[in-house]
């Protein structure tokens, strides 16, 4: 958690940036103190002590001290094992699961569970609505969006990905309110995708973002689902970053399959049956 605010920290106005400094200065005491001495200690207004912990993800102030004082205290810590050139085997196998792991248990501390339930009710209403939900990402994230409409359209969801930035915009352009578009992306930064979403948005649809916290992306979306990793993108392709985003995608997926309801079931099962079909017994 505090890694992410430090690496957040140039991305925010500066009276935001004081508040997350004090942060940063001594955790402990942030999580004790009021409203009131927060402020006076940053030199900002309260609500300005409220802004900075919704720009950083969390509900509001109650929902950050309550994260904060549990990332201080249990530490569920932030590793970063990078792989060196000789690495044997099993040095590779240990650094990458302990990089996945810790970063799945910190999202599991810090992941805003309005913020979740916002996109679950938004793709929920798009699926009754009967309109149309699709998954925009490319590169890696492409993957991810590919892996995110496999598993809406078992759930009966007319869903489609692109991959393609053209494609993106085009179908951007086709959309309109009650359709609901997924925009996934690792940086934050893609200039493609920015454009696919601020068009999808314009024409009325409603637009959820997982990305990077402080992102242009991450501003660009009627919700944001954070997924924060440090990686580093100079030497591999993201790796940890892409599984937290399958993840998320499976959160969703799950939560939107427990609100259908028991309609489901027959489907799912009929859906089963006719596979066992492609089988060897």
């Amino acid at each position: 958690m505090l890694d992410r605010i430090k690496a957040s920290l140039p991305s925010l106005a500066p009276a935001e940036q004081r508040v997350g400094r004090l942060v940063l200065a001594d955790p402990r005491a942030f999580a004790n103190l009021p409203i009131t001495e927060l402020a006076n200690r940053s030199h900002v207004s309260k609500p300005t002590v409220v802004r900075f912990c919704r720009s950083m993800g969390y509900d509001g102030l109650s929902d950050f001290k309550l994260k904060l004082a549990g990332s201080v205290s249990e530490g569920v810590p932030f590793i970063h094992r990078s792989v060196d050139a000789d690495d044997k085997t099993g040095d590779v196998l240990v650094k990458v699961i302990d990089n996945t792991v810790a970063a799945f248990l910190k999202y599991r501390n810090d992941a805003s569970t309005t913020a979740l339930e916002k996109a679950t009710q938004a793709l929920l209403a798009t699926y009754n609505s009967g309109k149309r939900i699709e998954f925009f990402g490319v590169g890696n994230s492409g993957i991810v969006a590919q892996d995110a409409q496999h598993k809406f359209f078992r759930l009966g969801i007319t869903s489609i990905a692109y991959s393609d930035g053209h494609m993106q915009v085009m179908s951007a352009s086709l959309l309109g309110p009650g359709d609901c578009v997924v925009v996934i992306s690792n940086s934050g930064r893609t200039r493609d995708l920015m454009d696919a979403c601020d068009i999808a948005r314009k024409n009325g649809a409603t637009t959820i973002v997982i990305t990077v916290t402080g992102s242009p992306l991450a501003a660009a979306g009627h919700i944001h689902l954070a997924a924060n990793h440090p990686e580093g993108y100079d030497r591999y392709s993201p790796m940890v970053s892409r599984l937290m985003h399958l993840m998320i995608i499976d959160i969703l997926a799950t939560c939107v399959a427990l609100r259908i309801g028991a309609k489901l079931q027959p489907l799912l099962k009929e859906m089963k049956n006719n596979l066992r079909n492609k089988r060897y017994a």
